[in-house]
């Protein structure tokens, strides 16, 4: 195929389309499907995964490898990519384990130089991925979050839609969407107001947004009691996806730290 270059080395059960570029030195293993418009970079090594169109793979990246857990026997399992994904140098995605069969990545992400994201992970649509973050096995992230630079997140923890993770952020508890959150143990420090701005969210659906916060972070009232109200207040798309979000917690869900803002005070 002309699109391959002659060093690189192609495993034959591979499927790559005409359309797709392989650059040299690339490694391309076992049970790959590499749709239209893809491009393989330099010395990058790919196996056991599927991914659909428009991908750009940076030179050095490892994709698709075999989990860092100790309990991996060597059972097939696959690394699933969407479209339109970007995988910057020294980037490492690892695939499955028997837990789920498959670590799955949305369309549309971005994964920064030296960012890692371990087995059985679930990663949604338009995800940034800084930077040198560390991601353990089973995380779920929700549509267009962002992860700071060099932050780390616990295995089993999700991280909600639209939330943001500040640089260097270790994450234990499960972030709720549309909050912040930043520091060694962090904690939540208000709502990612800019990008819900940035996403065209209404003023309606953000002012909605943030008395849910204030309600379930700062009124004082007990966490099950607040979600109580807010269900029975007919609450916005938005609300009640937070609402939803913290009942199926099972890590527990992060607060502020004792005496800091409930939120930023931002115009909009």
């Amino acid at each position: 195929m002309p699109n391959i270059h002659p060093t690189a080395v192609v495993d034959p059960t591979a499927k790559i389309d005409p359309s797709a570029k392989v650059g040299p030195y690339a490694v391309i293993g076992e049970d790959v499907v590499i749709g239209a418009d893809c491009s393989i970079g330099a010395h990058a090594h790919v196996e056991f995964t599927h991914m659909g169109k428009g991908n750009r793979l940076f030179p050095g990246c490892f994709v698709g490898g075999a989990p860092q857990d100790l309990k991996y026997e060597g059972e097939h399992a696959l690394l699933v990519m969407g479209d339109k994904n970007t995988v910057r140098e020294s980037v490492t995605l690892n695939r499955g384990t028997k837990a789920s069969g498959e670590t799955r990545i949305g369309s549309g992400c971005l994964f920064m130089a030296y960012s890692h994201v371990a087995h059985d992970c679930r990663i949604g649509n338009g995800v940034i991925v800084v930077n040198c973050v560390q991601l353990a096995g089973h995380i779920e992230v929700g549509d267009y979050a962002v992860l700071g630079g060099c932050a780390a997140v616990h295995q089993f923890t999700r991280i909600g839609r639209f939330a943001m993770l500040g640089g260097g952020s270790m994450v234990g508890k499960d972030v709720p969407p549309f909050c912040t959150c930043q520091g060694d143990r962090a904690t939540l420090r208000g709502l990612n107001l800019l990008g819900l701005r940035r996403a065209g969210l209404g003023h309606e659906a953000v002012r909605s947004i943030k008395e849910a916060y204030k309600a379930l972070f700062s009124s004082g009232v007990p966490m099950e009691a607040a979600l109580a109200q807010l269900k029975g207040s007919s609450p916005t798309a938005q609300v009640a996806e937070m609402v939803e979000f913290i009942e199926k917690s099972q890590r527990g869900i992060m607060r502020p730290a004792t005496g800091e803002l409930a939120e930023e005070e931002v115009t909009l």
